[in-house]
């Protein structure tokens, strides 16, 4: 199966995302990735659904694990849709993160999420992630048992 010149240039534009804005602290790239009417789906809690909402949720992400990172497991792309399955990383030693001051630890949870590109651009957004397990690493809720 090939992938669409259509399919793998949106894959390209959610990889630069994930490698540059989110994992490198590239704010001007994300000024050039996210389109002016770029709508969240599933915005935080306590957060907007456009671009500033997604903007200030990857600098409180950044702000609080500065060495913020995500490891790719796949990408598929139908068209202008492209899905990513990743695993975050980081430690907390920047500011806070859902009210839990720096821990020093280390963090890894999942996500999976799908953007739509158009026009080069990040246009919306779809996405769950397992922030039950980062409160979990960071001490604010027990440890499951078995």
């Amino acid at each position: 199966m090939t992938l669409s010149t259509e399919s793998q240039a949106a894959i390209a534009v959610v990889r630069r995302n994930t490698e540059q804005v989110q994992g490198q602290g590239d704010w001007a790239l994300f000024e050039d990735l996210f389109a002016q009417d770029f709508l969240d789906h599933t915005p935080q809690p306590g957060g907007t659904p456009d671009r500033a909402g997604a903007l200030k949720l990857y600098k409180t992400l950044r702000g609080a694990f500065p060495d913020f990172h995500a490891d790719i497991h796949w990408q598929v792309a139908d068209g202008d849709l492209v899905t990513t399955y990743k695993t975050y990383h980081g430690t907390h030693t920047g500011g806070p993160f859902l009210g839990v001051a720096p821990t020093g630890k280390a963090i890894a949870f999942e996500t999976v999420d799908a953007m739509r590109i158009k026009n080069g651009q990040i246009s919306e957004h779809w996405g769950v992630a397992n922030l039950y397990k980062v409160l979990e690493q960071l001490g604010a809720l027990p440890a499951p048992t078995a």
